[in-house]
């Protein structure tokens, strides 16, 4: 959840929405993100919406994890109340931070027992948790199990404690690897593991390492992300003050390369940019939620929401957050209808990054002569153009952000 948020214009005390907004709920899929911005320690490359404990000491109990559970669950049924008495089931949940698995198991499972009370859950839901190695127990994940969570993902990020250190990570390697088996234990259906790579410091034998230690570990789902060096961070002072190296692209291209040769030769097959599953059913249905545009309600601090063209974020501190909601306003502060234009815009952003690609038919005049160049260029899949599809070669994915801005031109 990045920590800056938007202009907008003004919310609602009520939250409530434009009509053209709710025309069409429950046609299209809806979801619900859930924050929870608490971290034992801030990593040096994080530029998320969080907060150790001694950042929210001056905030006091309005602030802390022991009364966060009871937040979240005021802002779902706050949502139950803006969109109305629709037939609603939600297809996807997922818990994001932050670190949601330093609450305990029981406050994850009441958050999602209120969703399910709201709302309900679609039959084959997916409900999603992010999880730190060294922050569940198989007790632990047992207890979410029972609670109804069915995927879980473990912060990895690398096998190689010297890479480790300079994000500031602090779980023992080797603890993700045994978390998958754990969770595969207390019968979680879905497993995924987040890599970065790109760390100052990090070799290409790092990186095959870290690959190898994630596919041996055998979760159904490998996220792998570039490091981005995001101003404010103390990683970005480190590297300002010379001690540490900046990765060059060059660098990043590489990996990526290893990376696609490594997991595909595992079994796994990209469904996202930087996203592989072993199978249709390990794909993540939550991300791909919002790579369609569909519907969702992210609740918490920071948290950004989006149905039917609208667009809205929640105030960014717990204390400002969770004071809203005990007067009974809503937490949101700002929000933006998204021009068709926009929307058009935002389709072709994301949808491009998927292996399906976007249709053809959205982009305009400029935009398809430069399809028809990236084609050329071997960086757009030719069964897939003859099909009315942009969707990206190997290269097109190293070029990814050049070829969407060609596009939509």
């Amino acid at each position: 959840m990045p920590s800056a948020l938007p202009d907008g214009e003004p919310v609602p005390s009520d939250g409530s929405l434009p009509a053209h907004a709710l025309k069409g709920l429950g046609e299209r899929p809806f979801g619900f993100y859930l924050h929870v911005p608490y971290c034992a320690t801030r990593c040096g490359y994080c530029d998320f919406n969080t907060y150790t404990a001694t950042e929210l000491r001056s905030s006091g109990a309005v602030a802390s994890q022991e009364t966060y559970a009871q937040n979240l669950v005021a802002e779902v049924r706050l949502a139950r109340s803006v969109l109305g008495a629709v037939e609603l089931p939600v297809r996807t949940v997922f818990l994001g931070g932050g670190t949601p698995t330093l609450l305990p198991a029981r406050d994850l499972v009441a958050m999602l027992a209120a969703i399910r009370e709201e709302f309900g859950l679609a039959p084959d839901a997916e409900v999603t948790t992010e999880a730190n190695p060294e922050s569940v127990d198989p007790h632990y994940l047992a207890e979410l199990r029972e609670g109804g969570f069915n995927r879980i993902s473990f912060g990895m990020q690398s096998a190689r404690p010297h890479v480790l250190r300079v994000l500031d990570r602090h779980h023992t390697p080797g603890r993700p690897e045994a978390c998958v088996a754990e969770a595969r234990a207390a019968g979680f259906e879905h497993v995924n593991l987040d890599l970065i790579y790109g760390t100052p410091g990090e070799s290409d034998d790092d990186w095959r390492a870290s690959l190898e230690a994630a596919i041996g570990a055998g979760p159904d789902h490998v996220s792998a992300y570039s490091l981005i060096v995001e101003d404010g961070t103390r990683l970005a002072a480190r590297i300002r003050r010379g001690e540490l190296p900046m990765v060059d692209d060059d660098v990043h291209a590489d990996r990526y390369l290893i990376a696609e040769q490594a997991l595909t030769a595992a079994g796994y097959h990209w469904y996202e940019v930087s996203n592989w599953a072993s199978s249709e059913a390990g794909r993540c249905r939550h991300n791909e939620l919002y790579w369609t545009g569909a519907d969702w309600w992210g609740a918490g601090p920071g948290a950004h929401s989006h149905v039917g063209g609208v667009r809205w974020w929640n105030a960014k501190h717990p204390a400002a957050y969770a004071q809203a909601l005990a007067e009974g306003r809503t937490p949101a502060l700002g929000r933006e209808v998204l021009p068709a234009e926009d929307q058009r815009v935002e389709r072709i952003l994301l949808e491009l990054r998927l292996v399906e690609g976007c249709p053809l038919d959205l982009l305009g005049p400029a935009g398809l002569r430069a399809a028809e160049r990236a084609l050329a260029d071997g960086l757009l899949r030719a069964e897939a153009y003859a099909a009315g599809r942009a969707a990206l070669t190997l290269r097109g994915r190293l070029l990814a952000d050049a070829v969407v801005r060609d596009l939509v031109d």
